[in-house]
């Protein structure tokens, strides 16, 4: 996909917003809900809901636990946008359809994208139930979505040595600290999916540094970094990862820990925001 039709792609699908949105604040805070954790967006007021099958030129999310629709509205007096569910590279979408909704929120103006995601814990400390806020990652398992013609919201050879702002991250431990939860931090790694990684793969990634791994999310980060945005991410531990239990790895499972910890989760996220 060339430059130009990926500006093009994402002009046609912010006007269609824009004419959805005509009178309402311009969200400050983008937010990704991953597996199991949409329905943080309940909290959402004065809410207003996109499906992504109503925007012109844009990916629909397949996976069960990923509703698949923006909604816009308010956390607070903060004016928000959420994706309630995500698209994956393993659905079969490119790179840039996977990263097309981060790059449409940040052509809305949005100043901090916070992302979400559930994991499996490889650190031996990390168990189901977990909450973990990333601090850097390891995305040399899939393609980079910065591949291809430069996108113009940045430049061509992006900085990434600091891809998770400390400031947010501040924030989060303090929303954790006042709310008395216990936040692990940590590195997380992004495979290709849709398959769980064997017992050999994630003993080579524990050597790499890696502390969680998931099917989403780096790449999101570096194209809001690539435009300028400051990122944070949650991830929600729900599993061991392969071989560190005698527990059998399904997205059903997934799911069932992520239900487990969204009260959590909730409470956090949104005394979160209320500090941003």
């Amino acid at each position: 996909m060339t430059e130009n039709n990926v500006s093009k792609e994402i002009e046609n699908a912010y006007e269609y917003l824009q004419e959805k949105l005509a009178g309402r604040v311009k969200p400050v805070i983008g937010l990704v809900l991953g597996s199991g954790l949409g329905d943080f967006a309940k909290n959402i007021k004065d809410a207003l809901v996109i499906p992504y099958n109503d925007i012109p030129d844009f990916p629909t999310s397949s996976v069960e636990g990923h509703k698949g629709c923006f909604v816009f509205g308010r956390i607070g007096d903060v004016p928000v946008v959420c994706m309630q569910g995500r698209v994956h590279y393993y659905e079969g979408y490119s790179m840039q359809k996977v990263v097309m909704p981060v790059r449409l929120m940040c052509r809305m103006g949005i100043e901090k994208l916070i992302l979400t995601n559930a994991a499996g814990g490889i650190r031996d400390d990390l168990k189901p139930g977990d909450l973990m806020v990333v601090t850097d990652h390891i995305t040399s398992f899939v393609p980079s979505p910065l591949i291809g013609p430069n996108y113009e919201a940045g430049p061509r050879f992006p900085d990434m040595s600091r891809v998770y702002s400390p400031d947010i991250i501040a924030d989060i431990k303090k929303a954790a600290f006042d709310l008395g939860i216990e936040v692990k931090t940590g590195i997380y790694l992004q495979t290709t999916g849709p398959n769980y990684e064997t017992p050999a793969e994630i003993r080579v990634y524990k050597l790499l540094g890696a502390d969680a791994i998931g099917m989403s999310t780096t790449v999101e980060a570096m194209a809001a970094v690539h435009a300028g945005v400051k990122v944070a991410c949650i991830s929600c531990i729900t599993n061991k990862a392969a071989g560190l239990s005698e527990t059998k790895l399904s997205h059903e499972e997934v799911q069932q820990a992520a239900d487990m910890i969204k009260n959590k989760f909730t409470r956090l996220l949104l005394k979160t925001i209320n500090l941003l």
